[in-house]
């Protein structure tokens, strides 16, 4: 058992270090959450704060970093993280866990301030379980619409006010600084579409893919496949039906490598449903978004209840378009008319980002700032039972 027996040593020379090692501990389920820290680590690394980084993944990029304020430890995936997390001993934890505390990772025996970061535009009450946040002490959010669903959820339910600070985005801030203008069109065949779609039975790909495909094949764009990993794991069928039919088409393409970046910059404009992708898409790469209205991707009956639109519902016409699933012949025509006027474009989506994000340009030393002051108030606060802070 290899690797339990790294993961124990690991643990034991993160519970061997000195308090102030364990102020501010940060925490990743995965190598793909290191690009969401690394910034704000070494933001805060070279202020002189000392940082521990925990990670499930042995082969987190984050393990390498090096910097003299900088302590990283791979604690696994097994028992040896869950006992982490039950006698953890820190000032501050901040993580991307949704659903803390719900399932087998629990909040420690000791007194730890728990702090949750955004690491996308999506509002908080459609896409996650109802109380996927209630057990964090503190959250880091991306824009104002996060706020407010927190806060109106704390008022509907009675619950204890948690900490909210200001952050941002970085991914939409590196989709602006890396961005480049695809390749001029003149025709059909010189527009590139990029389709992105979520993961789940109800999204493009489950209900339309094919059809939507032979859409744009049959109008002569070019198009790229791009689909969501977890769409390879769960119903690989639906992606190969359509690869197997157009493999050797030479307009058609399929990607399926999570880091690769060309068919972001290149295409002219993406298809999607519910994911992410298009708001990062559209007011990162400030390129049209077709969105296809299948049903809602909903973890929970709840989210209507609060009475507030989902930012991912209320930004789709904003940033595009959207397409009936029944009316696919209507596609071709609403791609060519939103790639008629990019500039006026481009003005919309800059005014969406300056009212819907925090801190663009500077969402690392913001997060650094709210989590150096997580860490100051841990160091005052007197020893408490375990529970949420008030």
């Amino acid at each position: 058992m290899p690797g339990f027996f790294a993961a124990w040593r690991a643990y034991r020379n993160f519970k061997a270090l000195p308090s102030e090692w364990r102020r501010i501990v940060i925490y990743s389920e995965s190598g793909q959450d290191w690009h969401h820290f690394a910034s704000i680590i070494r933001v805060l690394a070279e202020r002189g704060e000392k940082v521990c980084y925990l990670t499930s993944d042995p082969q987190d990029a984050g393990l390498s970093e090096s910097h003299e304020n900088i302590r990283a430890f791979s604690i696994g995936s097994g028992i040896i993280r869950t006992v982490c997390f039950q006698f953890l001993e820190a000032g501050v934890m901040l993580m991307t866990m949704v659903d803390f505390n719900n399932l087998q990772l629990k909040r420690s025996v000791n007194p730890v301030s728990y702090a949750f970061m955004f690491h996308s535009l999506i509002s908080v009450h459609m896409a996650d379980h109802a109380d996927s946040y209630d057990h964090y002490d503190a959250v880091l959010c991306a824009g104002p619409h996060q706020m407010r669903e927190l806060r109106k959820r704390e008022a509907m339910l009675g619950q204890s006010a948690k900490q909210l600070f200001e952050h941002g985005y970085e991914r939409l801030e590196n989709l602006m600084a890396e961005r480049r203008a695809p390749p001029p069109w003149n025709s059909d065949a010189e527009i590139h579409v990029l389709l992105a779609p979520s993961w789940g039975d109800e999204t493009i790909l489950n209900v339309c893919g094919v059809e939507l495909v032979d859409e744009l094949m049959a109008a002569g764009f070019r198009v790229t496949l791009r689909p969501h990993y977890q769409t390879r794991w769960n119903t690989p069928e639906v992606i190969d039906r359509i690869a197997d039919k157009y493999r050797d088409h030479p307009q058609f393409a399929l990607m399926e490598q999570m880091g690769e970046s060309d068919s972001l910059f290149d295409s002219h404009v993406m298809i999607t449903d519910w994911s992410g992708a298009g708001m990062d898409y559209g007011m990162g790469l400030e390129k049209p978004v077709l969105y296809i209205d299948v049903p809602p991707k909903a973890r929970n009956d709840w989210w209507p209840e609060l009475g507030i639109e989902p930012f991912e519902m209320f930004v789709r016409d904003k940033i595009g378009a959207i397409a009936a699933p029944d009316k696919l012949q209507d596609v071709p025509q609403l791609i060519r008319g939103m790639l008629q006027e990019p500039a006026a474009f481009r003005a919309r989506v800059e005014e969406l980002r300056r009212e819907w994000v925090f801190n663009l340009g500077s969402s690392a030393p913001a997060a650094a700032d709210a989590v150096a002051e997580l860490a100051r108030q841990a160091d005052s606060r007197e020893p408490q039972q375990q529970g949420m802070a008030s």
